[in-house]
């Protein structure tokens, strides 16, 4: 039995149906694509001039004063982030631990994910150290050691464990601090530094014989030496 052929169908016509059904939704949708990219264009033009800005301003700055400018008229940028660690090391100079320390809790809280968190933490031990906080110093860089063990802190933060530890005469704990440098950061430059604080920490050894006792006797209370004899005479010659 034949069958029918199927009807014909008129693209043109469809698609001009189709566009006179939503012709308004796809224009909408096409208006609000537009104005987003035109926005994200913006922005990022924006943020780019700003950050170059901020850039400029950070670099021309050499005062506490002028780093604290950057922050307050470049917040949320990588120059007004990198400008708290200038201004804690700009305080430092000063002698101001304290100030610098709180500079430095600031960034650590407005920036927790930030590459240079390690950095900001070596320079709060540091600064605990110079004021005298050596429990708290020496806390603050156990703590760096173990919690960023791959950065380029780690074994400088657990050198500076050896000095503090000298110190406080535990020569022990010192040495297998610098054994641990010379095992897991062979490579790094300063397992040179933890090789010399070993030496220098190396424990007296038992392989050279002891001095003999020397008298403490004064001389004059000392035993008089036995007079020397004569020699026996010779025997008489006979005739």
């Amino acid at each position: 039995m034949p069958t029918a052929p199927p009807p014909s169908r008129d693209v043109a016509l469809e698609t001009r149906v189709f566009w006179e059904r939503f012709k308004n939704p796809i224009i909408a949708v096409a208006i609000v694509v537009l104005l987003a990219a035109i926005a994200s264009t913006g922005y990022r033009f924006y943020s780019d001039r700003r950050a170059a800005a901020a850039s400029a301003a950070l670099a021309s700055a050499n005062t506490a004063q002028q780093y604290e400018q950057v922050i307050a008229r470049y917040p949320n940028t990588p120059a007004g982030a990198d400008a708290y660690i200038l201004l804690a090391v700009a305080q430092r100079k000063e002698s101001k631990f304290t100030e610098a320390n709180k500079t430095l809790e600031t960034f650590l809280a407005k920036y927790p994910k930030h590459e240079l968190v390690s950095t900001a933490k070596m320079a709060m031990a540091a600064n605990l150290d110079s004021m005298g906080k050596t429990d708290e110093a020496l806390a603050m860089y156990q703590q760096i050691a173990s919690a960023y063990p791959n950065s380029y802190t780690a074994p400088l933060a657990m050198l500076l464990q050896v000095y503090i530890l000298k110190v406080k005469n535990r020569n022990d704990d010192a040495r297998r601090i610098c054994e641990t440098i010379l095992t897991q950061y062979r490579t790094s430059f300063w397992s040179g530094e933890a090789m010399q604080q070993l030496r220098l920490l190396k424990p007296i050894t038992t392989s050279t014989p002891p001095p003999k006792a020397v008298p403490t006797v004064p001389p004059m209370l000392a035993p008089a030496a036995p007079a020397p004899q004569a020699p026996p005479a010779p025997p008489p010659k006979k005739p």
